[in-house]
């Protein structure tokens, strides 16, 4: 990891990969009365797909890691309008598409780091101080 910021973009990876990887019933105690709007979630998953292609191609995540970080990417493109209007705790368990990406989240999770079952991030609120 010689590219400045390598390490911190590793991490956030890894953080957003672990929430995309668990458990529904994690998802949404994780998110607890926060709602965030799917449209939101797709982009920023959207922008972690490219970032973590980013640092595959400078050899921080191998190759494996890259095809899943591309199908996820692919999958996020099939979504249609209709899939980016409301919030993501409504959709969670019903919209097959999240099933899909917790897959591929934890296929990338076990490739990365050996299992793909990991700490949820802390969740930060943008009503927390600070932030």
């Amino acid at each position: 990891m010689d590219h400045p910021g390598d390490t911190n973009l590793r991490t956030w990876t890894l953080r957003w990969m672990a929430l995309l990887a668990a458990d529904t019933r994690d998802q949404l105690a994780w998110l607890g009365e926060w709602e965030l709007e799917i449209k939101d979630v797709l982009e920023d998953v959207e922008l972690l797909c490219r970032v973590g292609e980013g640092l595959a191609e400078r050899g921080v995540f191998d190759s494996t890691a890259l095809r899943d970080l591309r199908a996820m990417g692919r999958r996020l493109g099939e979504t249609g309008d209709d899939s980016r209007v409301g919030f993501w705790a409504g959709s969670l368990a019903t919209d097959p598409v999240w099933d899909d990406i917790r897959a591929l989240a934890r296929c990338f999770l076990l490739t990365t780091l050996g299992d793909w079952r990991q700490p949820l991030p802390r969740p930060v609120r943008p009503d927390t101080p600070g932030h």
